[in-house]
This record gives C-alpha cells, sequence and structure tokens, in this order.
C-alpha cells in the first residue's frame, strides 16, 4: 500500500464513523479528523512520504509498535497516546 492509498482508506474510515469532522486547523495540507471535537486522526506528509496519526490507548500503541515496524511513536504528538503509520 502506497502513502495515497493509505490516505484514502484512512479518510474513508473516518467519514464512516458518526459525528467526524473534518478540519484544517494546521493549514490545508493537514487533514485533522474530530469527534466531539477531539483530534483521533491527522493525515500529512513527512519528507516526502505520506503519514497517518491516530490517537489510540497507551497499552495498545505499545503493542502495536513492538508489533509492526512501520508503526512508530506519534511523529509530533504525544508519544504515549499517538502512533504514526
Amino acid at each position: 500500500m502506497d502513502g495515497n492509498d493509505l490516505h484514502e482508506r484512512a479518510a474513508a474510515w473516518a467519514q464512516e464513523l458518526p459525528g467526524t469532522e473534518l478540519t484544517h486547523p494546521f493549514g490545508p495540507d493537514f487533514d485533522v479528523w474530530k469527534i466531539r471535537g477531539k483530534m483521533f486522526m491527522f493525515l500529512a506528509e513527512l519528507d516526502g512520504e505520506q503519514i497517518v496519526n491516530l490517537k489510540v490507548d497507551r497499552l495498545d500503541s505499545e503493542a502495536l509498535r513492538k508489533t509492526h515496524r512501520d508503526i512508530t511513536p506519534g511523529w509530533h504528538m504525544n508519544k504515549k497516546h499517538w502512533i504514526t503509520i
């Protein structure tokens, strides 16, 4: 899966969740998805690669990072509660 596909799938998934809202508080190049005003997903480009930041439970974050090498601590976010894909 390439970065474009990753962003498309993540956005499609977010749109299916009830009460989601797409915002751009950091500018037009950064898609920020919120539920009830709280951010849960952030789509961006980092060093030419498209990334998805997801807010997750702290224990899930640790398990996912240990299991998948493509999942890292959240770029530019709280490393305990965010992951980057």
